[in-house]
């Protein structure tokens, strides 16, 4: 009847219950189970077993990092696919490991010496990269205990850190081959540099956001020949080689070709015609400065002209004459004072609000500036990782984040990898003494000699992660594990870094396995926001730990508010509201399994052939089956958050809040029904903490160990769906739900409390539901009528009728006034919105979503109107 191949007891017992704690405690369960299930080796991944493999990698935490909101959501979806993978008897693999952080480590470490009154140029860069590596040791990587805390079912005895002795190898093996394909070069171009961290950066770690600045109109030049133009950035003038017009523009037409002076500076500049100059934008006409913006230096490119730096590494001016030695802000006001006296502007405007980039690691306004640098040729690496998309080899899910991808890789510019630090893995190429350049492989030994150095920069950390999923598999050896764990079986990551590491683990992948993807399937997943749909940030001060709410509410209730919001793709509100409901929920299966187990619940034995069970008993087992193919469809397409509310709604509505109920009457009596009844409470029981457990393992798994006497749920077997439906018992209690649900509905109008029993007569002839006769009482708190009964109130629902005596359960006279009240404040509102909506010069000028609004008011009065109306004629008279 449902397929429950599982790990069996040798024996249980009614008593179970008494090892069960009479309300859950988080704190005494989690912290001990899961060092049991680590001990246990339930996590560990084996390269060499003959089970189909099931890969997933961490998105790798920086070494800097503690466990936030983000992090919990992610790695919840995760270990929820991979426990169920493993239950499922897959060799499951969710790959750890941590980033090396080079920008964020370099500057918590030199936080530190600045303390000492120190600076990394004082220690020498061997001697800072120890003290780099003694930070790690001593103080790196604190997320690893807290994402024990989470629960993650990661292979520990695999963990990795991009730094370490493989990853390098990694990471050499690949610069070499991509230098010797010609895929590596050093060039200078223009690079995102920041003045605070002193290093390139790439363009995806920009941060744009709108600043208040200036916009400064200047004049070029003197009378007729003069130009104006306008810049927000004054101080790069003093690098200006050009005044760049649209070749079609009549009105500076006689310009181009001929020279005119720059302010200030008594250099002379030519005027240039270049179809990048946009005609209509501003005065036409737009200053040319090479060395410090990327579209001057493509400009100047065309035009060969000279690139003049300004400005050094810390923003500051080095262009001989009275502003030397400025700051570029200090700079940029003494130029525009400069120029005033100098009656040479035009305009000024401020505040002038304008995009301005920023560093995302310090928040510093990035400068653009002209360096030499280490870049990745892109293109052919690009197209191969968009093909991989276009050709089905790899899904990205939800499908409509494609056209996202595809706008990046298509238009991928090529990628600026070096970076101007000490921590990090060192470019591997020397220098001689006459110009030679030479690359060296992890099995090559580096020129030696006078005069032979190695490139001072590192690479980009996302060079290094970008080969995650196959550098942690032991590549570039030919591992058992890689041969058995790539390519990945799918990446779940949030679609804000589709572009930061999807994109260079494609490239990479494709590039160094031989046209491999990386993974199958890309699930991306949105960010997680406060409760109000806002983004979280210190500065709102609407930050969360995620580790209190997991010491207040536990574990399991944090994982199940994420994955019950987390729709493929869409952003995820979360309050903690929502996060102790979740633990409402996990104390409801503790105690519901807790009461099943006092009145006997047992998984020993076969259940019972259909004919020997009530409909009751055939219904919840149908609606198991169909639960069990819900959620495996829903978790096959990545919907977290409906499978979530389907095992929620199955759960405590299905099964704790009717079954069990529905079941009461049935042990009570005793007997073999109530054999039965127990027979199939556990087999429910059963199989719904299975299907529970990729949620919340810990509460799961201790009450499944409770109830089965087996090792542990981790690896017992995934349910499957036997195909066993039954309709007509399923229609039998959809009615028998509909007359409690509708008496229900009766009493509380009544203003009769929930407990408050209530004399009644059922008249359930011709109806399925005389055989409930005794359970719908016990639901409905409904007593047995006594000599002189009288109705008062007679209910006709489905075929049924109920009649109730409410005299002496309630004063007739205050709810009678109670409800006469009710009546005229919703004729009063359905006379307000009738009125509005009959007029017609209203409904010509209102918007259609208000006058929406005032019919769903007036519908809704007319229904109060009704209920209320029911509910006066249904009192006792008198």
């Amino acid at each position: 009847m449902t397929d429950t191949t599982n790990q069996r007891p040798v024996s249980t017992t009614g008593d179970d219950a008494a090892t069960l704690p009479t309300t859950y405690t988080p704190a005494d369960v989690e912290g001990e189970l899961y060092e049991r299930w680590v001990e246990r080796g339930y996590f560990t991944a084996d390269a060499k077993s003959d089970k189909p493999p099931f890969t997933i990698v961490i998105p790798p935490p920086n070494v800097t990092g503690s466990l936030h909101l983000g992090h919990a959501f992610e790695h919840t979806l995760i270990d929820a696919l991979v426990r169920r993978k493993r239950m499922q008897g897959y060799e499951a693999l969710w790959q750890p490991g941590m980033d090396h952080a080079g920008i964020a480590t370099q500057n918590v470490v030199e936080r530190e010496l600045a303390k000492e009154g120190k600076s990394r140029h004082d220690l020498g860069r061997e001697a800072f990269v120890e003290r780099v590596w003694k930070w790690k040791a001593e103080s790196g990587g604190q997320i690893s205990g807290q994402m024990r805390r989470l629960g993650d079912g990661v292979d520990w005895s695999r963990e990795r850190f991009t730094m370490d002795e493989g990853l390098s190898q990694a990471v050499q093996t690949i610069f070499k081959k991509l230098f010797d394909d010609e895929l590596i070069y050093r060039a200078e171009r223009i690079i995102n540099w920041c003045p605070r961290c002193l290093t390139a950066i790439s363009d995806i770690e920009v941060e744009y956001q709108d600043d208040d600045g200036e916009l400064v109109s200047i004049r070029y030049g003197e009378g007729e020949n003069s130009i104006v133009v306008a810049t927000t950035r004054a101080e790069t003038m003093l690098g200006d080689t050009a005044v760049a017009v649209h070749p079609e523009d009549e009105r500076y037409k006689h310009l181009v070709g001929t020279e005119i002076e720059l302010p200030l500076t008594g250099r002379r500049i030519p005027v240039v015609a270049d179809a990048h100059v946009d005609p209509e934008f501003g005065t036409g006409a737009v200053k040319v400065t090479p060395a410090h913006d990327p579209n001057d230096f493509e400009i100047g490119q065309r035009h060969n002209l000279p690139a003049i730096t300004v400005m050094d590494e810390h923003a500051v001016i080095t262009a001989h004459g009275p502003f030397l030695g400025l700051d570029r802000l200090e700079a940029r006001s003494a130029i525009v004072a400069a120029l005033r006296a100098d009656g040479r502007i035009v305009a000024e405007k401020r505040p002038y609000v304008h995009s301005v980039g920023h560093c995302s690691r310090c928040k510093t306004t990035i400068e653009p500036r002209l360096s030499m640098q280490w870049w990745v040729k892109v293109g052919p690496l690009a197209q191969a990782a968009g093909d991989a998309v276009r050709d089905g080899r790899v899904k990205i899910h939800p499908q409509e984040m494609e056209k996202r991808y595809f706008d990046w890789v298509d238009n991928l510019h090529d990628w600026c990898i070096s970076r101007q630090l000490w921590w990090g893995h060192r470019i591997p190429v020397w220098y001689g003494p006459n110009g030679e350049v030479v690359c060296v492989g992890p099995d090559e030994q580096p020129p030696a000699g006078e005069g032979w150095h190695q490139d001072t920069d590192v690479l980009d950390t996302w060079f290094s992660s970008g080969l995650w999923p196959f550098s942690t598999l032991g590549w570039p050896e030919r591992t058992e594990s890689l041969a058995k764990f790539y390519p990945n079986s799918v990446l779940v990551t949030g679609y804000d870094i589709l572009f930061f590491w999807v994109a260079r683990m494609m490239m990479f992948g494709l590039y160094a396995m031989d046209g491999t993807p990386p993974f199958h399937t890309i699930a991306l997943h949105g960010m997680v926001r406060d409760q109000n749909g806002k983004k979280m940030s210190k500065s709102f001060g609407n930050v969360v730990n995620p580790l209190d709410w997991m010491d207040k509410y536990g574990s399991d209730a944090l994982r199940f508010t994420l994955a019950r919001g987390a729709n493929p793709g869409v952003d995820v509100p979360i309050g903690e509201d929502w996060v102790q409901a979740a633990r409402n929920f996990a104390n409801k299966i503790w105690n519901a399994t807790r009461f099943a187990l006092m009145n006997g619940a047992t998984v020993e034995g076969p259940l019972p052939a259909p004919e020997e069970l009530t409909a009751t008993d055939r219904w919840i087992l149908s609606r198991l089956n169909s639960t069990v193919a819900e959620v495996d469809g829903l978790y096959e397409d990545y919907q977290f958050s409906k499978l979530s509310e389907a095992l929620y709604h199955f759960a405590w509505d299905e099964v704790f809040d009717w079954y069990v109920e529905l079941s009461k009457t049935t042990l009570a009596k005793g007997g073999p029904q109530a054999d039965a009844v127990r027979r199939v409470l556990g087999e429910i029981l059963d199989v719904t903490l299975r299907l529970l457990h990729p949620i919340v393992p810990f509460v799961t798994d201790t009450l499944w160990t409770t109830l089965t006497g087996a090792e542990s749920v981790v690896i017992a077997d995934w349910p499957k769906d036997s195909g066993y439906r039954d309709a007509d018992a399923e229609a039998e209690i959809a009615t028998l739900q509909q007359v409690v649900t509708e008496v229900r509905r009766f009493r509380s109008d009544q203003g009769l409390k929930p407990g408050q029993r209530v004399p009644a007569k059922l008249d359930l002839d011709g109806t399925v539901l005389a055989v409930h006769e005794d359970a719908i009482r016990s639901l409905l708190r409904l007593t047995v009528p006594e000599e002189g009964f009288a109705a008062t109130a007679s209910l006709p629902v489905a075929g049924a009728t109920v009649s109730l005596d409410l005299s002496g359960t309630i004063d007739v006279a205050a709810e009678r006034k109670r409800l006469a009240k009710d009546l005229a404040a919703a004729v009063k509102e359905k006379a307000q919105t009738t009125g509005k909506l009959g007029n017609e010069a209203f409904l010509a000028k209102a918007p259609d979503d208000v006058v929406a609004k005032i019919r769903a008011r007036q519908e809704a009065a007319e229904a109060d109107i009704a209920r209320i109306t029911a509910q006066l004629a249904a009192l006792p008279q008198g």
